[in-house]
């Protein structure tokens, strides 16, 4: 026999082959017994030796007793080898020896030998007694059962057949030794010196080189593994135990006697209960039977005490004991028994089993089941309620669960739900199955999707297998509540109908090219079931074939799930593009064969140009002002319409201005806008007459006088009759941004050559290019004109005027220590230890600052100036400026430390100066000293966006800070303060400007009523009221936390807590007040209405097919524009989610602007970075805005910090066309960025379920952000600064996470830790080689289950309780190796978008405190959104999450307040300019 390593037995294994040499059994029992018990722990070569016995005897080569006794002896050569040797936990040939078991009860009675024969099994070895009973097996679902009876003929055949081959009775021959004692210890030593360490040795050993490390061996049955400390043998049945079919006919169970006809005539298997049952493989390896076995043809059976099935109580009374019943052919569930528990059933081929307690030793794996099933009760019903969660709101459902009694585990955790993800989904699925066809499937709520994907759940998996039949799917209570009907008015109601009722029959007529399958999956491999709804309509099941449904059976799940995920595939990282510039799409017109002749003389001659009034084409009269078509080249284009601005005819022939309109299809609104509306744009040519096909009318639609109150009322949605030439138009159309406005005033002169378009466009064009004015007298220099002021972008520059420049414009002398972007990844890491660690190979860490840009210089202008040309005249085509350059803090030597504890408007005077041209200035600004200030800097800082000050002077040759010169000092100052010193720049001209910029007489503006819809606890009118723009009057939000939350801010506001839709019905049905007596909002009452609805029901990116539709149409969106209508407020606004812009194709868009243009509202639409504004947190929003005829169109606001430009890409791409909000200084701002650090470094330290909801705040404020966080009245308190308690194993899990930037669950240990329970986690284990990643450098595997390989997913190998998460290695390759989850925040980084339940593993991981072992507290959250400390919250630690991450930012709605701010100062101003007017006429007049 070759040389080879001993092989070690589990105890127990050693102690039934004890027993089995002491109780005297006939020979070929115990060989065949020995033979069961130590075939998974042979060596190859004795497998092969086997193999080929086997082989001799089957060919006859060897009678039975020949092989009996070679076999013995094998045996005995092996078992004596295990007992010499000593040595432990070798590695060879693929097998690993190392065993540990737990200690077992003593056995009472070995009866296996006695059972069933040894079965073939995977391996090669396994001797074939003779053929398996499989063939006999049936599955729930096969249909034909064979009878009780012609089971027990073969039963009872293979029972004799057994006993016929034991009657060759051999004794016990003693084992041989032909092994030398020297040849065993040279085994050993061999051994010894070859043998790799195991893993868990944490002593180092230096590594000759990585050898390919092998997986520890599975049980070829049940998959467990064989060194699994937690792997169980049965103890084996008491001697009473009965078989099956005996015990079937018991006189205790039975209900019949054992007669043919009895049985014959019994249509049903028999039912039964069992209580105190184990469940075993043929090896006796107790074992789950929900993990798939079953299902791939392993035979289970199970011993068990049988009871009556009308007994229900648990003991061991009135039945008997049963030994190896089975195999099961199924295992069902029937629902739940009224209770909290779920029915669990099996059926063998006799009979059904209900189970009841399972045995002590069964019960860890018994309780696992029963968790899952009632996971998967608690994830069906929640999402049945609430289709719209995140998977953060599912957790949270889970964890405040409380189990019900009697199941033996305490709480549920995260671990628990990505456990038993796999069951969770086909419950889900069944579920699904069972509903009806129009019902939104659970399986594609957001919630499951993140499951499926972070669990990496394979779908369809249950429904192919068709095994389990779960006889009744668990039983859900239906939630008749659901979302009401939309209330909505006849405008919105026609709109959506008018329009949906042609798509949809459009997608009908189409037969709406869609993929019904993915393909891959089995279900879709498998055939159509003939037997659901859909089959029997089939042609080829003998149906009509017209609902052309695919067989429910087969409706693809991965499909379902994938058109789901679609919408939320716009990632944040995209880069921002580059701003577009304006291009006139060229119209390719034809020409018409035409007469044309002028009519009257030329009314002026220009040059060669005479102007007509009116001219005859084709006998039709045309004067300038008509309207005309004019057809394009294409014919599949429609018509284009201009008007005529004036006719003249010059050398090129009779020729029109034509100022072109927009078709209503070519805007935004595309297919959605009224086929008869145009737009005004400023786009014009010249063009010959020729081309004009005929005349139209087109008329313009003003709003009515009465407008503010026809909301709501019955309007026919034609504005004008549809006669082919008819057309009219409500708005000017801005191409760029889609910006909706009330058309410029147009003085209709006499001139027959006025063209608006041409004016606006040369408008614009000289704005554009800076202008100089006020020539000052120059003695110092003759190559330059120095000038007072200078005109650029419609503001006026003045010298000593501060202004903003790009950060390229100039650079300063001191090289401030910038953040080096050095490689956070470590070169030599232990790959043993973090195994995990390869994952992170790209330098860019999520929430990072390190390539957000610099703010805006900011200069002081010392000269306007132009140079000369040779003939001494000013060359004024480039302006240029002479500044002082100031510097920010972060500028100066000491870097950005230095910014962290200075205002953010905080500047320092140096004598340092730059010459720029006036074309790169990004606009005006304050620069003040401080000391000449006539209120407090907090004041003056208050009053407005671009107001810097500075207190000292930096030099930067000598890195001093000083005192400011008296020329620093002497600038012109806001308010009635007085310069302190006299300098340049004091002339009439600046006092002149001085009262002029003074602007004593700013009206004030009054704040408008506002109704808050959806309002939360209040984010967008906290920013709104801190514009001082609106006071809320009146709030609606059905979430009655949050509706307490938002009157504990604003105890002034009336907040309705119930369903919008019904209080809108109230109003427009003529009610006063609401059935708990508060009084509603009436008609002209709201003059400003704002609110986010949610809309998850239909966002995706697919087109709508009837089912979203009619989601949509019942839509919270749809409910909110119908209050826009009925109300009629002066401002609207809408705020959501990035996505909203691009759900159903942009669709969700269109029609919601479509509805504001019905209206006769102005409108826009834009993206804004929440980060932009002032919060150290990326969160980008789509926001649209209207405003009521006689208002001005609110722009969006600029940027006032910098931010990360990968979160910056706010541009929106409608039917291939990019639109951007009308932001002009594109990604740079005019103050830092705000960091994680400026947020919260100041409040103290807590600890892991801090839950106390006041304490002291333990120090000042670090930072200007902090400061004004705090608010000016000082708070001794701070509160909320709660953390939710995690479960020990994700506290451990945090507590490994490494302080560095980046770090997330990749830098985890493989490593055991004592949980703070007490109990002890496992490391994982690496059994598959992984296609992707390959081995580690040390050799190790990196697959953690099959499906690394290629191949599909087993359950067996899931493993929990691990440092590591197994789910994440199993899924990341598929998930950007899920960076970010369990990932610190970074101290001089920002928050990823703040969710609405922090969760290591959720959607948004990166929930670590930076150096706490926490997740962010409510606090820390609130701070990332800016809402004051002051802010209340309400309800639990969830709630009030809940109610943080779903608010809009404050400082975002601040700033859209303050553009709302600016338009309605605007509108006063002017009003007020026209009424001075008119004054002045009346007094001319008098």
């Amino acid at each position: 026999m070759p040389s080879k390593t001993s092989f070690s037995l589990p105890d127990d294994v050693k102690k039934r082959l004890q027993m089995l040499d002491e109780d005297g059994s006939p020979e070929e029992v115990q060989v065949k017994e020995k033979l069961k018990l130590v075939q998974d722990f042979l060596h190859d070569d004795a497998q092969d030796q086997l193999t080929s016995l086997e082989e001799k005897m089957k060919n006859s080569e060897i009678s039975k007793e020949v092989y009996i006794s070679k076999v013995k002896v094998l045996l005995g050569k092996e078992l004596h080898l295990e007992n010499g040797a000593h040595v432990d936990g070798v590695e060879q040939n693929g097998k690993v020896n190392g065993f540990a078991n737990g200690s077992h009860k003593e056995e009472d009675d070995v009866n296996m030998a006695t059972e069933q024969e040894v079965t073939e099994t995977k391996s090669p070895a396994a001797p074939k007694w003779k053929e398996s009973p499989t063939s006999t097996r049936v599955t729930r679902n096969s249909g034909k059962q064979p009878t009780i009876l012609s089971m027990f003929t073969k039963v009872q055949k293979r029972k004799s057949e057994d006993l016929n081959g034991e009657d060759a009775n051999g004794i016990n021959e003693p084992k041989k030794e032909d092994d030398s004692e020297e040849t065993q210890e040279e085994k050993r030593l061999k051994v010894e010196s070859d043998e790799k360490l195991p893993e868990e040795s944490k002593s180092k050993i230096t590594k000759p080189g990585p050898a390919a490390k092998t997986p520890p061996p599975k049980c070829p049955d049940c998959r467990q593994y064989l060194d699994d400390p937690d792997l169980k043998l049965f103890q084996g049945d008491p001697d009473n135990a009965l078989e099956e079919p005996e015990m079937l006919t018991h006189e205790s169970l039975s209900l019949f006697e054992a007669n043919e006809d009895g049985f014959e005539s019994y249509d049903h298997l028999p039912q039964h209960r069992i209580t105190n049952f184990s469940v075993y493989d043929k090896r006796g390896h107790l074992c789950p039977f929900d993990s798939g076995l079953i299902e791939k043809n392993v035979e289970l059976y199970f011993s068990c005490y049988v009871k009556p099935i009308y007994d229900d109580s648990p003991g061991l009374t009135s039945g008997v004991f049963a030994r190896k019943l089975g195999p099961i052919n199924a295992w069902w569930i029937t629902g739940f028994d009224g209770g909290e528990k779920a029915l669990i059933g099996f059926t063998t081929s006799f009979a059904d089993y209900i189970l009841m307690e399972p045995s002590e030793e069964y019960a860890p794996i018994f309780a696992l089941m029963q968790e899952k099933i009632y996971m998967s009760k608690i994830v069906v019903e929640f999402l049945q309620k609430n289709p719209d969660v995140t998977y953060e709101d599912l957790l949270n459902k889970i964890e405040t669960t409380v189990p019900p009694a009697g199941l033996n585990f305490n709480c549920f955790t995260e671990d628990t739900l990505l456990r038993h993800a796999q069951f969770v989904v086909e419950q889900v699925e069944s579920y699904d199955e069972a509903g009806d066809s129009d019902e939104q499937p659970i399986i594609v709520t957001p919630c499951m999707r993140d499951l499926i994907k972070l669990a990496g759940v394979t779908l369809g998996k249950r429904r192919a297998a068709r095994r389990q039949a779960i006889r009744h799917p668990t039983k859900i209570e239906k939630d008749s509540k659901g979302p009401t009907k939309a209330t909505t008015t006849k405008l919105v109601c026609q709109i959506f109908d008018a329009f949906f009722a042609d798509q949809i029959e459009q997608n009908d007529k189409d037969g709406g090219v869609k993929r019904q399958r993915c393909g891959v999956c089995e279900v879709c491999q498998s055939p159509d079931c003939g037997k659901c709804t859909a089959c029997k309509d089939m042609i080829k099941f003998g149906g009509s074939g017209k609902s052309k449904q695919a067989c429910k059976q087969r409706r693809c799940p991965n499909l379902a799930v994938k058109e789901a995920e679609d919408d939320e595939n716009i990632e944040e990282d995209d880069v921002p593009a580059e701003k577009t510039k304006k291009v006139l799409q060229t119209k390719k017109k034809r020409q018409t064969q035409s007469k044309l002749a002028w009519i009257g003389e030329p009314v002026e001659t220009v040059g060669k140009r005479h102007y007509y009034k009116k001219v005859s084409l084709n006998d039709e009269v045309l004067e300038v002002g008509d309207c005309v078509s004019v057809s394009s080249e294409d014919p599949s284009i429609p018509l284009y319409l201009a008007r005529i601005t004036s006719l003249w005819e010059d050398n090129n022939g009779k020729m029109f201005h034509a100022h072109w309109f927009l078709r209503g299809i070519h805007t935004v609104l595309g297919e959605s806008s009224d086929p008869l509306e145009l737009v005004v744009v400023d786009e014009c040519e010249d063009m010959l007459l020729n081309y004009v096909q005929g005349k139209v009318n087109v008329m313009y639609k003003a709003p009515s006088n009465n407008w503010f109150m026809e909301g709501g009322i019955d309007v026919d949605l034609k504005v004008i009759e549809d006669d082919g030439k008819s057309f009219f138009y409500q708005f000017w159309y801005d191409t760029e941004f889609a910006r909706f406005e009330t058309p410029p005033k147009t003085e209709l002169s006499e001139d027959f050559r006025f063209c608006d378009s041409c004016t606006r466009t040369k408008e614009q064009n000289e704005q554009e290019v800076p202008r100089p004015f006020e020539p000052l007298e120059n003695d110092d220099s003759d190559n330059k004109a120095l000038y007072a002021l200078a005109w650029f972008k419609g503001e006026q520059f003045r010298v000593g005027d501060g202004v903003y420049l790009p950060a390229e414009a100039f650079s300063f002398s001191v090289k401030p220590a910038s953040p080096m972007k050095r490689s956070h990844r470590k070169e030599d890491v232990d790959e043993d230890l973090y195994p995990e660690y390869y994952r992170k190979s790209s330098d860019y860490i999520k929430g990072s600052n390190l390539d957000a840009p610099e703010p805006f210089r900011v200069g002081r202008i010392k000269e306007i100036f132009c140079h000369r040309r040779s003939n001494g005249k000013a060359d004024n085509s480039e302006v240029k400026l002479r500044l002082y350059k100031f510097y920010r803090p972060e500028n100066t030597h000491r870097g950005v430390k230095a910014s962290y504890h200075t205002d953010i408007n905080q500047l320092y005077w140096s004598d340092e100066e730059a010459t720029v041209s006036m074309s790169e200035v990004l606009g005006r600004c304050q620069v003040e000293y401080a000391e000449d200030l006539n209120e407090s800097v907090q004041d003056y800082s208050n009053g407005g966006p671009d107001r810097f000050y500075f207190l000292e002077a930096y030099s930067a040759k000598s890195k001093s800070f000083e005192d400011p010169p008296n020329h620093a000092r002497s600038c012109v100052h806001k308010g009635k303060g007085k310069g302190k010193g006299k300098g340049k720049g004091k002339g009439k001209a600046s006092q002149e400007l001085q009262e002029s910029r003074t602007e004593p007489q700013t009206p004030k503006v009054p704040k408008y009523r506002t109704l808050d819809v959806f309002s939360g606890c209040g984010g967008l009118s906290e920013g709104f009221h801190q514009a001082g723009i609106s006071e809320t009057l009146w709030a609606i939000e059905m979430w009655e936390p949050a509706a307490q939350a938002f009157r504990l801010n604003n105890p002034g506001t009336t907040v309705f807590t119930e369903d919008c839709n019904v209080l809108l019905k109230l109003v427009m049905s003529g009610e006063k007040t609401n059935s708990l007596g508060q009084k509603l909002p009436q008609k002209g009452d709201v003059e400003m209405l704002c609110g986010g609805p949610p809309c998850q029901g239909f966002s995706g990116m697919n087109r709508f097919n009837s089912r979203t539709y009619s989601k949509f149409k019942n839509s919270l969106v749809v409910s909110y524009l119908s209050y826009c209508d009925y109300y009629r407020p002066k401002f609207f606004l809408l705020e959501n989610v990035r996505n909203f812009v691009s759900f159903k194709n942009s669709m969700v868009l269109k029609l919601t602007l479509r509805c504001l243009v019905r209206m006769g509202y102005q409108c826009t639409f834009g993206v804004l970075q929440a980060g932009q504004y002032g919060v150290a947190q990326t969160r980008r929003r789509a926001i649209i805005l209207a405003a009521a005829p006689g208002e001005k169109l609110p722009r969006y606001p600029e940027p006032l910090h910098v931010f990360a430009p990968r979160a910056c890409s706010l541009t929106v791409a409608v039917d291939e066309r990019k639109y951007v909000s009308n932001v002009t200084r594109g990604n740079g701002g005019i103050y830092r960025t705000i960091t994680v650090r400026d947020t919260m470094s100041d409040l103290p330290e807590i600890r892991n379920g801090a839950a106390a909801l006041e304490i002291s705040y333990n120090g000042e404020p670090q930072s200007w952000f902090q400061r004004q966080i705090r608010g000016t009245q000082y708070q001794p308190i701070l509160r909320d600064h709660i953390c939710k308690d995690m479960s020990a194993l994700v506290e451990a899990r945090m507590r490994h996470i490494p302080l560095a930037p980046g770090s997330d669950w990749r830098d985890l240990p493989n490593i055991e830790v004592r949980l703070k329970d007490g109990t002890m986690t496992k490391k994982l284990r690496y059994t598959h080689h992984d296609k992707k990643n390959g081995r580690s450098s040390t050799g190790a595997l990196r697959g953690v289950c099959t499906c690394a390989g290629g191949k599909t997913c087993d359950s067996a190998d899931r493993q929990f309780n691990t440092l590591i998460p197994w789910c994440l290695p199993h899924t990341g390759n598929r998930h950007n190796h899920w960076a970010g989850l369990y990932g610190r925040l970074e101290w001089d980084g920002f928050f990823s978008t703040t969710v609405t339940n922090p969760e290591p593993m959720g959607k948004q991981g990166r929930v670590l405190h930076p150096e706490q072992h926490r997740v962010v507290s409510v606090r820390e959250c609130a701070r990332s959104q800016g809402f004051p400390d002051t802010y209340r919250f309400f309800g639990n630690i969830l709630d009030k999450h809940r109610q943080v991450g779903n608010a809009v930012p404050p400082p975002l709605s601040r700033a859209i307040g303050l553009e709302i701010k600016k338009c309605v100062l605007d509108g006063m101003k002017e009003e007020q300019a026209t009424a001075d007017v008119k004054q002045e006429k009346m007094e001319v007049s008098d």
